[in-house]
């Protein structure tokens, strides 16, 4: 059985036991953390697709850390005008390990 659920503007695809990152979320580690949105449900079998979202139906998780994410550099360039510019950042990240997806 497997959930697609959205997040921070962002689809994920749900399993139980899966670990996914995703965006920085407020829990700390080892709280547990509900997504509610749910897009689709599939059982091996059929699948529930919502309009927008499947009632009744949600991922549950729990918060493995909090991370930063890679560095990633920009850089910025005009050929024969002189003009560079170096930018970057670090995205703030959260492992969360999916315990049950609840179906309605």
């Amino acid at each position: 059985m497997y959930a697609i659920f959205k997040c921070g503007g962002r689809q994920y695809r749900a399993e139980k036991g899966a670990t996914l990152k995703i965006d920085r979320q407020a829990p700390k580690e080892g709280e547990k953390v509900e997504f509610p949105e749910v897009v689709l449900l599939h059982d091996g079998q059929k699948a529930v697709v919502g309009a927008p979202l499947v009632k009744g139906a949600k991922v549950v998780g729990e918060v493995v850390k909090n991370y930063k994410g890679d560095k990633i550099r920009v850089f910025k360039y005009r050929r024969r005008e002189g003009y560079h510019r170096t930018r970057g950042h670090r995205s703030r990240l959260t492992l969360v390990k999916i315990t049950d997806i609840l179906a309605p």
